[in-house]
């Protein structure tokens, strides 16, 4: 459905000064933002779908939009291809996920229904394209099996051996989050087998009374299921975000359909890194992206609505495991960015923050090395609005945020047995920090007034370090 993107939002000023948009981010052009869906490479191009309401900056309603990309650092915004105008989804297109049959995209989205009386129904629908650029809706082929609420939903769809499989984040009756398994030899007949993780399975205790977006793939030789439980406590430096997004390695038996699985463990370590999805690329390697937001957190203060538009999506991720551990990285194609190269070589750290020559930018990459160890704290200054530490008599990492307008600095920590490098990319009002070759990432969204765009550095005892720059490219294209 193409949609008329004056009417909406009329209510903007023209030529209005967009100054906290990034620019080689996905940003919808209008509306909101949120869940990556449908992320496949299919026929040449990759097609980023995502939870699109082009007519207000909330929640109230969800199209799919979408984004391509022939090399996942270039991306276009294309027309809508789902909008929520049947009975089966007339209260919203909801996420869902992509898979290639037979040359034609086919995608599966949970379609969101309020009946008269104001009650929930969910159906996991089907639509199909032969160009991945329209949808052609198919219908529910999944209805809400016994046992758990009309929280069900984000199907996510793959095929092992001649068995399609699919898994739905769900709410028990219980108020449990779990994730529910089908099996299918034919993509519209659906067999339910049971939950295969959740609230007390697999050693765990109550864990959260919602599981959403749920994705599960192998990865060297292990099985990785991907999930972003709703409801679960903060324990120290530990799930601090209003809600989680987080992994467990385990293995997959198909013939028993079970997944015997280790500890969860958090994918991003920042403020905001929610229902990512992955797929696997042209070259074989799996891929992540994902929400650059928390729902429900603070949307209400982004300076963005001013002009009409909030939230984005992180850089595309290329995925490994390392000693049983997910490791993130930036894909290599974000290299075809970099520009202006500024390169500084064992430079010296002192107690006062220091600026170095042309290490600075609103739009830019950084690599940073850590040459010597006699220091006790790192610092690293963007604007007046993030910090990055690391302490190494705690072995703490840490990112710290200034909020917009307020007095109040919000904090997200990890430990970290030793700090030797920093791949950093900062874009107007985004920053992700891959650390030690993605051991772990923290990205958040930042805005503040300061247009000092400089980057300071400064450290407690002595420290060395070699520093790269490369201001960035523009690469949406709306």
């Amino acid at each position: 459905m193409n949609i008329d993107l004056e009417k909406p939002m009329t209510h903007l000023t023209e030529n209005k000064e967009d100054r906290y948009r990034p620019k080689y981010h996905m940003t919808p052009p209008v509306g909101l933002l949120n869940d990556p869906n449908g992320f496949i490479y299919f026929k040449g191009m990759y097609h980023v779908f995502y939870q699109w309401n082009p007519f207000k900056t909330d929640h109230s309603t969800k199209y799919w939009g979408h984004f391509t990309s022939e090399n996942l650092y270039e991306w276009h915004h294309e027309t809508s291809v789902l909008a929520p105008e049947d009975w089966f989804d007339h209260s919203g297109c909801y996420s869902g996920s992509a898979i290639e049959n037979k040359g034609n995209l086919i995608a599966f989205y949970t379609g969101n229904v309020k009946n008269e009386k104001g009650e929930r129904e969910t159906y996991q629908c089907m639509a199909t394209s032969k160009d991945g650029m329209s949808l052609d809706k198919k219908g529910p082929i999944l209805h809400l099996p016994d046992n758990y609420t009309a929280h069900f939903r984000d199907p996510k769809v793959w095929k092992q051996g001649s068995t399609w499989y699919m898994i739905v984040g769900t709410q028990t009756k219980e108020e449990e989050g779990m994730v529910a398994f089908f099996s299918s030899a034919n993509l519209t007949d659906w067999e339910h087998h049971g939950p295969i993780a959740g609230s007390y399975m697999n050693g765990l205790d109550y864990f959260g009374y919602m599981w959403e977006c749920p994705d599960l793939f192998s990865l060297s030789g292990q099985d990785i299921l991907i999930v972003s439980p709703q409801g679960l406590e903060a324990k120290g430096y530990k799930y601090n975000n209003l809600f989680q997004s987080g992994y467990f390695i385990g293995e997959m038996n198909y013939e028993d359909k079970t997944f015997i699985h280790g500890t969860f463990t958090e994918l991003d370590r920042g403020f905001d890194f929610y229902a990512p999805q992955t797929t696997i690329g042209s070259n074989g390697k799996r891929l992540l992206v994902a929400w650059m937001g928390m729902p429900d957190e603070d949307e209400k203060n982004h300076p963005t609505i001013d002009n009409g538009w909030i939230h984005g999506m992180t850089i595309p991720r290329e995925l490994s495991v390392m000693e049983d551990k997910l490791y993130q990285k930036p894909v290599e194609e974000m290299k075809c960015l970099r520009t202006k190269e500024v390169r500084h070589n064992k430079v010296s750290i002192s107690t006062d923050f220091h600026e170095f020559d042309g290490i600075s930018g609103n739009s830019i990459e950084m690599v940073i090395d850590i040459l010597s160890k006699d220091y006790e704290v790192f610092n690293m200054r963007v604007s007046d609005a993030i910090q990055v530490s690391y302490d190494s008599s705690t072995n703490m990492f840490s990112l710290t945020r200034r909020k917009y307008h307020s007095e109040i600095d919000e904090v997200r920590e990890c430990k970290l047995e030793d700090l030797f490098s920093l791949n950093i990319f900062i874009d107007v009002s985004t920053i992700e920090i891959f650390i030690n070759g993605g051991q772990e990432v923290f990205s958040a969204r930042y805005f503040t007034d300061n247009e000092d765009s400089s980057v300071l550095f400064s450290c407690e005892g002595e420290l060395s370090l070699n520093i790269t720059k490369w201001d960035m490219k523009n690469s949406i294209i709306f």
